[in-house]
């Protein structure tokens, strides 16, 4: 048998899947989570437990379900949060939890210092990216001056996807992709790390640069017996999981961008040249010589779990999203002339502005929880279409998108963003994800599948169709007004 395997790490869950040579997936495993907030705008991961810990587990789960030998497996690939910010020590031992994506805002102060010390024009020609909450450079600075006495310990800066595939292969690598993010260290006319802008850190600290679908390394005697897998099985270098769950559902070709609803909605539309726009992210995609526009929010399913924990604590836990979701069906498009600002954690693109706050706008005495969900959940939208048309803006609007993730599955949700941003949503057949993805970018690298296959392996399932609902064309505009009208009130407060 020619089986690969893939896991992916994301916000709340890991998943992993093993798949044949036709895409079949032979075994699928999921085990859930946590998001640490140790307090307001910081979000961390727990990296031996939640990163290393989960791939271990995972993949002697997949094993055991599946009674495949190990040796059948040909071929693995990472993808997991990111970018993210971990400093290891010389063994590759943790020194305090991973710092996450832009949903952690600890480094907004280092953002502001090295954005007045460099130029923003400058960082914008050299990096493709003004530095944002997105950005690891400035958190890396924030752990050299907030935390002298772990940074004089820091013998590398892994992200998460890195930290793993050292301990999967003991080889130190990450994918051109992901590197963008790490803003102002990296250059992305020469593809490579630079420290023309800042003195941040020897280069030296941070992993070797390579394409995703490149041989990292292979599976070590101490990582074989930890995970089940065989020594000397091929591993590729990763990538991001947003990346690989774009792989997933078929983003293939200039025009084409993928819509994935996570714990933040993240959007990653492919493009033909390279697009500098400051209000968007800009990185080469996983292969050579192709360009991508990224885009995300901070609060998307994050913000229905903390509406659930909050105000649905009379539903049974394992129904309560789908009750939550009837409530909002049984209230109309517009939630009865109600708005909601979903910035809960402040906002990442298009306003970068971490300190924009979450709001409930129009209340009366006549509104229903089912109101309130519906409205939270149109809000997300409403930021959506606010990037859409951001898109639009720079040149390069989307032909063709393809919707992927856990919030697919809230028709709600779903409708309202086709509805909001004018666009058809492509479902895949197959929903798992990014791990899917992660075998498929395995295969790729090993030569059973070629890049042009994922529609075989994924074909489309449904399109979801925009509907014209004149409460929307009145409520949009009052939506986009609501945050420039109340933006000085969020940040005094």
């Amino acid at each position: 048998m020619t089986l690969t395997l893939g896991i992916d790490v994301g916000t709340y869950a890991s998943k992993g899947v093993i798949a044949d040579a036709q895409g079949q997936v032979l075994a699928e495993a999921q085990t859930p989570h946590d998001m640490i907030v140790p307090q307001p705008g910081w979000a961390e991961h727990r990296p031996e437990e939640d990163w290393w810990g989960e791939v271990t587990r995972l993949s002697q789960t997949l094993l055991a379900k599946s009674g495949i030998d190990p040796r059948d497996i040909v071929g693995v690939a990472i993808s997991a949060i990111g970018p993210c910010m971990l400093p290891v020590d010389a063994g590759n031992r943790p020194l305090m939890n991973g710092v996450l994506y832009g949903v952690d805002t600890r480094a907004s102060a280092e953002v502001a210092e090295l954005t007045l010390s460099i130029g923003a024009d400058r960082i914008l020609s050299h990096c493709g990216n003004a530095l944002t909450s997105q950005s690891v450079g400035p958190k890396i600075l924030w752990l050299k001056q907030q935390r002298p006495e772990l940074w004089a310990q820091t013998a590398r800066i892994h992200t998460s996807t890195s930290f793993i595939v050292e301990r999967l292969t003991g080889q130190a690598v990450i994918d051109h992709y992901t590197a963008a993010s790490f803003s102002p260290l990296y250059d992305i006319d020469r593809q490579d790390w630079t420290s023309d802008l800042a003195d941040i850190l020897p280069l030296s600290m941070l992993p070797r640069l390579m394409w995703s679908t490149d041989i990292a390394g292979q599976i070590t005697p101490e990582a074989a017996a930890a995970t089940g897998l065989a020594t000397g099985t091929p591993v590729t270098c990763g990538t991001i999981d947003a990346a690989a769950e774009a792989v997933s559902v078929g983003v293939s070709s200039p025009g084409d961008l993928m819509m994935m609803y996570g714990s933040t909605i993240f959007v990653i539309g492919l493009t033909d040249h390279r697009i500098a726009d400051a209000r968007l992210w800009y990185a080469p995609w996983l292969f050579p010589g192709q360009h991508t526009t990224m885009a995300g929010l901070a609060t998307s399913g994050t913000l229905t779990h903390w509406f659930r924990d909050a105000f649905a604590r009379d539903l049974p836990p394992d129904q309560a999203f789908a009750m939550l979701t009837a409530e909002a069906e049984a209230s109309p498009p517009g939630a009865r002339g109600l708005l909601c600002l979903p910035h809960f954690s402040g906002e990442r693109t298009p306003l970068h502005d971490p300190r924009a706050k979450g709001a409930f706008f129009g209340l009366d005495l006549t509104h229903t929880r089912g109101d309130l969900f519906r409205a939270l959940l149109e809000g997300i939208a409403g930021a959506t279409a606010r990037i859409t048309e951001t898109y639009a803006e720079c040149g390069a609007a989307p032909r063709r998108v393809l919707a992927v993730g856990g919030g697919t599955k809230n028709p709600v949700w779903l409708q309202a963003t086709s509805d909001l941003t004018g666009l058809p949503q492509i479902l895949p057949e197959q929903t798992i994800g990014a791990a899917y993805g992660d075998a498929f970018l395995a295969a790729t690298a090993i030569g059973t599948a070629q890049r042009g296959d994922i529609p075989r392996w994924n074909p489309p399932a449904r399109t979801i169709t925009p509907r014209d609902h004149a409460a929307y064309r009145r409520q949009y505009p009052l939506f986009r007004r609501l945050y420039d009208q109340t933006r000085d009130i969020a940040h005094e407060l």
